[in-house]
C-alpha cells in the first residue's frame, strides 16, 4: 500500500537548511578540532568552525520549537530533534527519516480532512 506524500511545507524546508548547516558546521569542527590536536598544525578551525556551530546550533534549537509548533510535531519528535543536535551530524538522518515519516509536510487541516456537509 503506497501512501501520498504531502509537499515539504516552508517551515519544513527551513527545517531541513538549517538541519544541513548545523550539520556542516559540526564537520568543519571535527575537521579543526583534527588540525589542532592531532595534527598540530592550526587552531584556526576550531576558532571559526567553533564560533559557526555554536550559532548554527542556537539556530537549530529554535528552528525546531518552531517547526515542533507549527508543524504540529508529537513531543516524542520534538525531543528527537533537539536531541539530534548533541552528537555530530545526527540532525542530517534525523530531517531525512521526519522527511519520510511526513513530519515536515503541513499538517492536516480539519477542513481538508472532514467532507463538505452540502
Amino acid at each position: 500500500m503506497h501512501s501520498i506524500r504531502q509537499p515539504v511545507s516552508t517551515t519544513g524546508r527551513f527545517f531541513s537548511v538549517v538541519a544541513l548547516i548545523e550539520a556542516f558546521t559540526w564537520a568543519g569542527l571535527l575537521a579543526g578540532m583534527y588540525l589542532k590536536y592531532v595534527s598540530g598544525t592550526t587552531d584556526l578551525g576550531v576558532w571559526l568552525f567553533g564560533r559557526l556551530h555554536g550559532a548554527a546550533f542556537l539556530l537549530y534549537l529554535a528552528t525546531a520549537f518552531v517547526a515542533g509548533a507549527r508543524l504540529r510535531w508529537p513531543l516524542w519528535a520534538l525531543l528527537l530533534a533537539v536531541l539530534a543536535a548533541i552528537p555530530p551530524l545526527v540532525t542530517l538522518p534525523l530531517e531525512l527519516w521526519f522527511r519520510r515519516r511526513g513530519l515536515l509536510s503541513a499538517p492536516a487541516t480539519a477542513a481538508a480532512v472532514e467532507p463538505d456537509p452540502r
